[in-house]
């Protein structure tokens, strides 16, 4: 999540104020404008507007991170104004994966504020590319309703006197039907259409 709060904290105070319902947050980061000595070592004073920061922040579960290297992130143009550090990020509780970040002072370019970055690790996922389908109306779903119904008439039914016994028909139902899917489907790969 990317936030900007202007020098009225605005943002804050919205958060503050309204029940916001986001989940799952695994970081926060943005310029926040608000000097304090908790994360300035230049700035000699604590804010109150900072605990309602790290409020805030702890509602989505996340803390301020750690820099890799410390330094400021907003850089001053006018005369006798220090350099500071304004922007800041807030990464989940305790994870091992996400636990720091980094300044890119130089990669700043015409802007008074640096970057900041994170690595984020993605894990390697699987992404199926094909599926097994009966398309409605066509010849495979007549041929995979007739087969059930066909199969489903040989199941005897008539003697259903204990659980045991009505969990193996389920069960052998779910075989028969799982066998005639498997029989009337057809490998079709997902495309941009897919639904």
């Amino acid at each position: 999540m990317n936030v900007y709060s202007d020098s009225l904290h605005l943002a804050l105070k919205y958060f503050k104020n309204t029940e916001v319902n986001i989940s799952n947050v695994l970081l926060m980061m943005g310029d926040f404008n608000i000097r304090d000595s908790l994360w300035d070592p230049s700035f000699p004073f604590h804010s109150s507007i900072s605990d309602d920061l790290i409020m805030i922040a702890d509602s989505f579960e996340l803390s301020l991170s750690s820099l890799t290297n410390p330094g400021p992130t907003r850089f001053s143009d006018m005369a006798g104004e220090s350099n500071s550090v304004i922007d800041l990020m807030f990464l989940r509780h305790y994870s091992d994966k996400l636990d720091n970040h980094s300044i890119l002072s130089e990669c700043r370019l015409s802007s008074n504020h640096a970057p900041l970055i994170i690595d984020i690790p993605i894990c390697e996922e699987s992404v199926q590319i094909s599926k097994l389908a009966i398309l409605p109306n066509s010849e495979q779903e007549s041929d995979f309703i007739k087969d059930v119904i066909s199969n489903l008439s040989k199941l005897d039914t008539s003697n259903i006197k204990s659980i045991d016994k009505l969990d193996q028909i389920v069960t052998h139902l779910n075989v028969i039907v799982e066998q005639m899917w498997v029989k009337n489907t057809k490998k079709s790969r997902y495309s941009k259409h897919s639904k």
